[in-house]
């Protein structure tokens, strides 16, 4: 087995995998260079391609004895324009533009638009975006076989080209036929997080929760404004939450986005539900060896804003440099961890816990910390509820999470400040002792004369039990017991 020790920083890296990450090679250097969990991207290549994939990351687990992380990203619904006789049509500024259920090639003057859920949604006065927002159309007038517009930004326009509703809620089920046969896929293939697309509503996350029948986790990516408007009850019925930062930047102004991104972590947060920052964050290392500044800054003020994970998508997916895209994204995070300031900055977002035992612990055993100088907070977990309490309250040290289900130490992959092991489980306080020190030891999360915090339920082996808190010194012989 091969030894590698924790990550010594608190926020952890998401990596894509593409055409330029699908060798043995390349995904175990990026999981060396620091990437903590793996995006499969179903939008792009065929289920083989990903089962493959998956099994590379699987076989990091075996050599370097760590769960590792898998997040399946469904494509969710994909509204698009139809083709132009030419293959293409000019949109000039000001020019009358017709969208019709004709599905004859289209022209300067019309185009067929194949989405009936549009047509039933959209009033006068409400935009259009094509083309990631390139081209904005103005609606003067709807029926159920024809929209009138007006172009009020015009450009270039070719087939099959994307469209955006940002104004209105379309009524367009957060899962296709594709969706459900990659979700199926995903569950087959133990994906431990399913992430859903085109999230508008709390009602969108229903199917997909079913279809999972129990099996993994499931991030709300948070990509419309509509979803945004319902946050919070989003936020309620998702185990995690990705703000989608490009798809929110077609339906909004780019200068609306850093704002709504606070609002998200800090909302997510607040709730307890791991929460990402996806897309563009290094995007010109996708061709160059090095990000720009204005890049470093943003990364970094993801990680201020106390974000669970930060996402890497072209750049190890499809760039020319996936592994320096990675270890940059490690070296900025730990600059920013390294700060004196940084876990004030931490701390301006409250979240208050609820009235119940095992959330006074978790808020409890991050005072203790910094009382007595514990190096680490041991958690015993079936469910993983104790550590993502803990991890709430964003505390001074790492947390290590002890759990007998390898399903719930992957899942916990994407939790700030988690390392994650799969232990077998305790039966009495005596032995909850001795394996909270051993294993504090053994992953490098103390030494001889440390103090650390441990959190239990009793009785032990019950989800959701916590109601033990201990503060346990480090004699130095520990190792010489059994895991």
């Amino acid at each position: 087995m091969t030894k590698l020790p924790p990550r010594s920083r608190k926020v952890r890296i998401l990596a894509t995998l593409g055409p330029a990450s699908d060798t043995p090679e390349v995904i175990r250097a990026l999981f060396v260079a620091g990437a903590d969990a793996f995006r499969i991207n179903m939008s792009h290549g065929a289920h083989e391609d990903h089962a493959a994939r998956i099994a590379i990351i699987r076989s990091l687990e075996k050599e370097f004895g760590r769960p590792t992380t898998i997040l399946g990203d469904l494509q969710g619904p994909k509204l698009r324009v139809g083709t132009f006789k030419s293959g293409l049509a000019v949109l000039e500024v000001g020019a009358p533009f017709i969208l019709d259920r004709d599905e004859k090639p289209g022209d300067a003057r019309r185009v067929n638009l194949p989405h009936p859920e549009i047509y039933a949604a959209l009033v006068p006065e409400t935009r259009l975006l094509l083309d990631d927002g390139k081209l904005v159309l103005r609606v003067k007038k709807v029926s159920d076989e024809r929209i009138d517009t007006v172009v009020e930004v015009g450009g270039t326009l070719s087939n099959r080209k994307g469209v955006n509703v940002p104004d209105v809620v379309v009524p367009v089920p957060a899962l296709t036929e594709k969706d459900r046969r990659d979700l199926s896929f995903a569950v087959e293939q133990g994906c431990d997080w399913i992430a859903l697309s085109f999230v508008q509503r709390p009602e969108d996350l229903a199917e997909a929760r079913k279809l999972m029948g129990g099996h993994g986790a499931l991030m709300a990516k948070i990509e419309k404004p509509a979803a945004v408007q319902r946050l919070e009850e989003i936020l309620e019925l998702a185990d995690g939450v990705m703000v989608a930062r490009g798809d929110l930047g077609v339906e909004l102004p780019p200068q609306a986005v850093p704002p709504l991104q606070k609002q998200i972590v800090a909302t997510a947060r607040r709730m307890g539900r791991p929460v990402v920052v996806a897309t563009q964050m290094l995007e010109s290392m996708i061709k160059a060896p090095t990000p720009t500044r204005a890049e470093v800054s943003d990364v970094a003020t993801a990680v201020y804003d106390g974000a669970d994970a930060i996402m890497l998508s072209a750049e190890t997916a499809a760039g020319d440099w996936p592994e320096e895209a990675v270890a940059m994204m490690d070296s900025i995070a730990h600059s920013v961890e390294r700060d004196p300031g940084y876990f004030a900055r931490l701390h301006f977002t409250e979240t208050k816990p609820d009235a119940t035992t095992a959330d006074a612990l978790a808020e409890g055993a991050g005072s203790i910390v910094s009382v007595v100088g514990a190096s680490a907070i041991t958690c015993f977990t079936l469910s993983g509820s104790t550590v993502r309490r803990v991890a709430r309250e964003r505390p001074l040290t790492p947390i290590l999470a002890l759990t007998p289900r390898l399903d719930t130490a992957r899942k916990l992959g994407l939790t700030w400040g988690v390392h994650a092991v799969r232990t077998k489980d305790i039966g009495n306080f005596e032995e909850m002792v001795g394996k909270a020190r051993r294993m504090a030891l053994r992953h490098d999360m103390t030494q001889k004369g440390g103090k650390i915090v441990v959190l239990a339920g009793v009785p032990f082996g019950t989800p959701g039990s916590t109601n033990v808190l201990h503060v346990a010194t480090i004699r130095g012989d520990e190792l010489r017991g059994r895991e």
